[in-house]
C-alpha cells in the first residue's frame, strides 16, 4: 500500500490539465449499455473507480477498450442483467447500471450498495421512482429484483430532496421510457448537464437539465455516439484552494469558473484571483494572507459537499476565524482529527466546524479516511513546515488521477513511497 511524503512550504506555478470529472465519467459509461450501439468517451480519467466500473460493464457483456484518455464501449448484446455483490459493493456508482439495463431489457437483479464512510446515501428515492414508471421492485436476500415487462412508462416524479444519483438514474431510465418522464426538484450539477448532453447526442430527447425541473420524451431506441466528458470540478476546485494555500499560479486546463458554483465567490473572497483563460481558469494568490470565510453546503450552485474538507484545510491557515456547516452529508468531519495533528484548531459541533487560523502548520504522519478528505490532507500539507507522510492514499487514487506527477510538475515536493507496514 502506497503512502504519499510531502514537503510543505513550496509555491505552485504552471499549467495543469484538469481531468475529465469522474463523476460525469462514469454515469455515460453507464450509459452505453442503453443502446447496442458504439458509445466513444474522450476525456476518461484513469481513476480506479472507472477500471472498477468496467468490471461490472463488462461482466453486462459490454466490450471496451481503452486508448489514453478515449474509452470505446459496445453494449450490443447485454449477457447478463445481474450486477453481483462482489463487483457492485466496491462502489456505489455500480448500482446505476439498474436503471439502463432494466429499460432496455425489461428486468434487472443488481447488489444493494453497500455503506459509505461518509454517511447513509439511501436508493430509496431510485426505486420510488421506477415504481412509478411501471416497474415491479423486490428485494431479496440484498439484491433489487426489478422487472418491467412491457416497458418503463412515463411518469412525473417529485424528489422529496435534491439527490444526484438519483436524477442521473432516472434520467437515464426515461430515455427509453414510453411517453415523457417529468423530474422536479432535480440535481442542477454541471454533472447533469453533461450526462444529458450525451444522452442527447444518443438520440435522447431531454429538456431543462440544469434546472430544477427535467423532461425526458421516450424514444424506442438509442444509438452510438462521441461525447467529451467534462471537467472535474472538484479537482480543480482542490487545486485552487492548493493555491490559496501555499500561494503561486496555476493554469488549469480545460477549467472553467461556472463549475465551482458559489465556491469560485468564496475563494475570491478568500484572497483568490480567478480568471477565466481561453484554455482553462486561471488561479493566483500573491503575498496577501488567506482570509478566513464562512461556508454551507448546499446543491450546485452551493458550495458543494466535496469541496468542504479541502476548504476546512485553506481556512486551517485563514488569518481568522471561519465556521463551515455541513447539509449534505452527515458523518463528513472524520479528517478533522488529521487536520488536527498537523496543528489546526478545528471544534466540531454537530454538523459544524469552527476554524482558527493558524500562523503556520507542522508536518505529520496523518491517514486518509475518504477520498476528499485524503485531499485535505494534501493540501494541509503543501504549506506545513516540514515532512507530512499521508497513508492510505488508495482513497486518492479514486478520485485524483496522477495527483503526485501533477503537483510535482508545477513545483510541489511530494513523492509516492511505499509502505513497509
Amino acid at each position: 500500500m502506497d503512502k504519499l511524503a510531502i514537503i510543505g512550504g513550496r509555491e505552485l506555478y504552471g499549467d495543469l490539465k484538469i481531468a475529465g470529472a469522474k463523476n460525469s465519467a462514469l454515469k455515460v459509461m453507464a450509459a452505453c449499455l442503453l443502446t447496442d450501439e458504439t458509445l466513444v468517451l474522450d476525456e476518461v480519467p484513469d481513476l480506479a473507480d472507472v477500471r472498477q466500473l468496467l468490471v461490472l460493464l463488462e461482466n453486462h457483456g459490454v466490450k471496451a477498450e481503452r486508448d489514453g484518455h478515449r474509452l470505446t464501449l459496445d453494449a450490443g448484446a447485454i449477457t447478463s442483467t445481474v450486477a453481483p455483490y462482489e463487483i457492485v459493493r466496491k462502489m456505489r456508482a455500480s448500482f446505476n447500471v439498474l436503471g439502463p439495463i432494466l429499460a432496455r431489457e425489461g428486468e434487472a437483479k443488481v447488489s444493494l450498495p453497500g455503506g459509505c464512510a461518509i454517511g447513509a446515501r439511501p436508493v430509496d428515492l431510485h426505486l420510488d421512482a421506477f415504481r412509478k414508471m411501471g416497474a415491479e421492485i423486490e428485494l431479496e436476500e440484498g439484491y433489487v429484483l426489478a422487472g418491467a415487462k412491457g416497458g418503463l412508462k412515463g411518469a412525473e416524479i417529485a424528489f422529496p430532496f435534491v439527490s444526484v444519483g438519483a436524477t442521473e438514474h432516472v434520467m437515464m431510465a426515461a430515455t427509453l421510457a414510453k411517453g415523457t418522464t417529468i423530474l422536479r426538484n432535480a440535481a442542477r450539477e454541471p454533472e447533469i448537464v453533461d450526462l444529458a448532453d450525451c444522452l442527447r447526442a444518443m438520440g435522447a430527447k431531454i429538456e431543462g437539465d440544469g434546472t430544477d425541473t427535467i423532461t425526458i420524451h421516450g424514444v424506442d431506441r438509442l444509438s452510438g455516439a462521441t461525447h467529451e466528458v467534462l471537467a472535474d470540478r472538484i479537482e480543480m476546485g482542490s487545486y485552487a484552494m492548493a493555491v490559496g494555500a501555499v500561494g503561486g499560479e496555476l493554469l488549469l486546463e480545460r477549467g472553467r469558473r461556472d463549475l465551482l458554483g458559489s465556491a469560485a465567490k468564496v475563494l475570491e473572497e478568500c484572497g483568490l484571483k480567478l480568471e477565466d483563460d481561453p484554455r482553462g481558469l486561471r488561479v493566483s494568490r500573491w503575498g496577501t494572507p488567506t482570509v478566513s470565510q464562512s461556508v454551507i453546503t448546499e446543491p450546485y450552485p452551493g458550495f458543494a459537499t466535496d469541496l468542504q474538507a479541502q476548504f476546512m484545510a485553506l481556512m486551517a491557515k485563514g488569518s481568522g476565524t471561519a465556521e463551515i456547516t455541513e447539509t449534505i452529508f452527515e458523518n463528513r468531519f472524520m479528517h478533522v482529527p488529521e487536520l488536527a495533528r498537523l496543528g489546526a484548531d478545528i471544534h466540531v459541533n454537530g454538523r459544524t466546524a469552527t476554524v482558527h487560523g493558524v500562523p503556520k502548520l507542522k508536518g505529520a504522519p496523518v491517514m486518509a479516511t475518504d477520498l476528499r478528505a485524503s485531499m485535505s490532507l494534501v493540501i494541509a500539507a503543501l504549506c506545513a513546515e516540514g515532512q507530512t507522510m499521508i497513508s492510505r492514499v488508495y482513497h486518492l487514487d479514486r478520485g485524483f488521477e496522477r495527483l503526485d506527477d501533477k503537483l510535482r510538475g508545477v513545483g510541489a515536493l511530494i513523492e509516492r513511497v511505499k509502505d513497509e507496514d
